[in-house]
């Protein structure tokens, strides 16, 4: 009997990526009626758990960093693909729309999922650990790209409003890649060590014990079904969106709030990934998710926006608002001192819960 609901559960995992597509493929640029709006967030939501399971199944196999490393980029390229369909259609909402997505997803990956990593591992085992040496370089970097590409803007003069004149935008985009670049060379292979999860006293793990890593051939397929279940979940957002947007207007909100239901759906696999790790108490594996994923929402959108701004009608804002810039400065000094001492109490999780919240509630009632 367990055999069986084992073997349907994977069946399920392979089914719902391609049912995800499918569907897809029929809604894509079409009216949706409601009855297939409702089918399309039970798909989204089936395509996120299966994204996890096969995220789980190649970092198995790969193993630690590379692992995260791997669904960060995944979910980010995706993401960026996402923001660059939805500039393509024009208006006056696109101008800061790629600023709005990274900010949510800064915001998100640095308070949300940190701190519910956090709470979740130091509640189960009294305190979360983690490497401060890896998790300072990626809180470094994440803080440079922001500080650069989305503070930056408001405070330059040759360009009218919070945006980046031609030379400042390139500028912008090729140290992005430069800093992300590096960070994944740190990452993967002159520091691996850092980025690895340790024991309470302090030991490396090097290797996990609990099962047998899978064949070659079940983790390229996991890697396939992954990248399609990750197109699912954004394509399926996407569509899902002018029904979100509909009910955000209707409910008086600012626009901003799309963006913002948009990224949690996106980053859905990467949370269910990182608090599945800090449940097992491999803290630095979900760390490595969120501060992963936040530096590739920058190192990578930033680019691809300031290349598709070459074609794209209308202004490109990335400058952030003043209350903006005082959310991310509290998360930068917040995270600093959280990641200093290289281990958590719930108390570190909540700080970081309450700024994301904080956001939220400003992002619904500016």
């Amino acid at each position: 009997m367990i055999a069986r609901l084992a073997s349907l559960s994977r069946g399920w995992t392979s089914v719902v990526p391609v049912l995800a597509a499918v569907l897809l493929i029929f809604t894509w640029g079409r009216y949706v009626p409601a009855g297939v709006t409702v089918l399309m967030t039970v798909v989204l939501a089936g395509a996120v758990l299966a994204a996890v399971h096969h995220a789980e199944v190649v970092a198995h196999r790969v193993g630690e960093p590379f692992g995260s490393l791997i669904l960060a980029v995944a979910v980010t390229v995706i993401e960026v693909a996402l923001i660059l369909a939805l500039m393509a259609d024009g208006g006056d909402k696109s101008a800061t729309l790629a600023r709005d997505t990274v900010f949510a997803a800064v915001m998100i990956t640095c308070n949300g999922i940190v701190g519910l990593s956090l709470l979740v591992a130091s509640l189960r085992h009294r305190t979360a650990v983690f490497n401060p040496e890896g998790t300072g370089a990626a809180l470094a970097t994440v803080a440079t790209l922001a500080t650069l590409s989305l503070v930056l803007p408001t405070f330059t003069t040759s360009e009218p409003g919070p945006r980046f004149s031609g030379v400042q935008l390139t500028f912008a985009a090729v140290s992005s890649l430069i800093l992300y670049g590096l960070f994944v060379a740190t990452q993967t292979i002159r520091h691996r060590d850092y980025f690895l999860p340790i024991t309470h006293e302090g030991e490396v793990i090097t290797a996990e014990t609990h099962a047998a890593a899978p064949s070659t051939r079940k983790a390229s397929a996991g890697l396939g079904l992954l990248l399609l279940a990750l197109v699912g979940v954004v394509g399926l957002a996407k569509g899902v969106s002018p029904t979100i947007e509909a009910a955000v207007a209707d409910a008086g909100m600012d626009h901003a709030v799309v963006g913002v239901i948009i990224a949690l759906l996106v980053l859905l696999p990467e949370t269910i990934a990182a608090l599945r790790s800090a449940r097992r108490d491999r803290v630095q594996t979900s760390l490595n998710l969120a501060l992963g994923s936040a530096m590739a929402s920058i190192g990578l959108t930033i680019p691809a926006v300031a290349l598709a701004s070459i074609w794209l009608s209308g202004p490109l804002v990335l400058g952030l608002s003043p209350t903006h810039m005082v959310l991310l400065a509290l998360t930068v000094v917040v995270a600093s001192l959280t990641v200093v001492p290289g281990r958590a109490t719930p108390l570190q999780g909540g700080v970081h819960l309450v700024i994301l919240v904080a956001y939220l509630e400003l992002a619904v009632n500016p």
